[in-house]
């Protein structure tokens, strides 16, 4: 297999979510969320110059905490005025060790850190907008104005957040890789069979993403 050469002028890594409140033992842990770490890193020290970040970062009491809707549970979905919103555990509350980026991730190039989900009444899973769709986080006129044209994703979770910034990223006009092996997911079972993952790996597939290993990118 002939590897993907990376243009550094164009290309840029994207890192979603990598915090400990979804590692193991974290308030919203995903299984083998750490595993993502030594990928990113590796990809970091050999393929690429530079590199944006994400952090989830709630205040108490956010809108999209099972905690903040009495009698639902985590895991459940409640209609706000945005949308459909899943409710999630207490994660990543501002400036708590949980919110920061993981301590073992190469920040070294990491040449921005996008913090989303901070408005108490609207979730942001995406990287370039709210979950009202139309709230942007900026991320997207920081790329234009260094010419990205090319985004691979990596991060947690592969279903939600980074899934999320995968679509928003391909109708903004981006080709997008997701590399697969940098990324986890939560994996809820969906009625209709499968899980989550597999839902939005054949929504980012239909929709233009390519879907890679890491192994595949090359200098």
């Amino acid at each position: 297999m002939v590897a993907l050469k990376i243009n550094n002028a164009t290309d840029m890594l994207g890192i979603v979510d990598v915090q400990p409140d979804f590692m193991p033992g974290g308030k919203l842990p995903v299984v083998d969320g750490d595993q993502v770490v030594p990928v990113i890193n590796k990809l970091l020290a050999d393929r690429f110059s530079y590199a944006f970040a994400t952090q989830d970062w709630h205040p108490e009491g956010h809108s999209s905490f099972a905690s903040s809707h009495p009698g639902k549970l985590v895991f459940e979905t409640v209609e706000l005025p945005y949308g459909s919103q899943t409710l999630w555990p207490d994660h990543c509350i501002q400036t708590t060790p949980g919110a920061d980026l993981h301590s073992a991730l190469d920040h070294s190039k990491i040449n921005l850190i996008v913090r989303k989900g901070f408005r108490p009444e609207v979730d942001s899973y995406s990287a370039f907008f709210e979950n009202d769709h139309k709230t942007t986080t900026g991320l997207h006129g920081w790329l234009q104005a260094r010419g990205v044209r090319r985004l691979f994703l990596s991060g947690i979770s592969t279903d939600y957040c980074v899934a999320y910034s995968a679509e928003d990223a391909l109708n903004l006009g981006y080709q997008v890789f997701l590399v697969e092996d940098a990324c986890r997911g939560i994996h809820m079972p969906l009625e209709s069979g499968g899980t989550t993952v597999d839902a939005a790996k054949r929504r980012l597939l239909a929709a233009g993403a390519i879907l890679i290993d890491s192994s595949a990118i090359g200098s």
